[in-house]
């Protein structure tokens, strides 16, 4: 009895190892079949045309080339009610206001407003070139006296 539980014993373990060289015999073929995946690599570059408000979602700071005009922070985020456009929130100094736009064609254009129903300013500008959809420069005119500044909008570090 002990012979016969010996022989089976030995043949199962032998069995086990055949197959797991099978195994191992698939996944090696397997292996060398197989498309190797594509390395991971940061997040794609757009050129200016191919910016989406995909993009734009995040934090921004804008600098006017004006002392006088304090820079701002700008927080833009998914348009409820239109999906291929930003809404979000202005921040000068304390002072609060409205934001919505979009960029097209790597052009880019923001209204912005104090009370959320009248259009207190618009921000027209270009996507820069090389700048992985980081940065877009252009003039910031105000609605009432119109005067006009050029701005740089950069987004925050940590937004991708």
């Amino acid at each position: 009895m002990k012979l016969r539980r010996a022989f089976w014993a030995l043949w199962l373990r032998g069995l086990w190892l055949r197959g797991l060289w099978l195994l191992a015999g698939c996944v090696a073929s397997h292996a060398q079949t197989a498309t190797p995946a594509a390395p991971r690599t940061q997040a794609a570059c757009p050129k200016p045309a191919e910016m989406s408000h995909l993009q734009l979602y995040g934090l921004w700071r804008a600098e006017f080339d004006n002392a006088a005009v304090p820079g701002a922070t700008l927080l833009l985020e998914k348009h409820p009610e239109f999906p291929e456009s930003v809404r979000g929130g202005i921040n000068r100094d304390g002072v609060k206001g409205l934001v919505a736009g979009d960029v097209e064609n790597g052009e880019f254009a923001l209204d912005e407003s104090a009370d959320g129903i009248k259009i207190a300013a618009t921000w027209v500008g270009n996507v820069v070139e090389n700048s992985c959809g980081k940065e877009i420069r252009g003039t910031w005119t105000a609605a009432i006296g119109k005067p006009e500044y050029r701005f740089v909008l950069r987004k925050v570090p940590g937004w991708q």
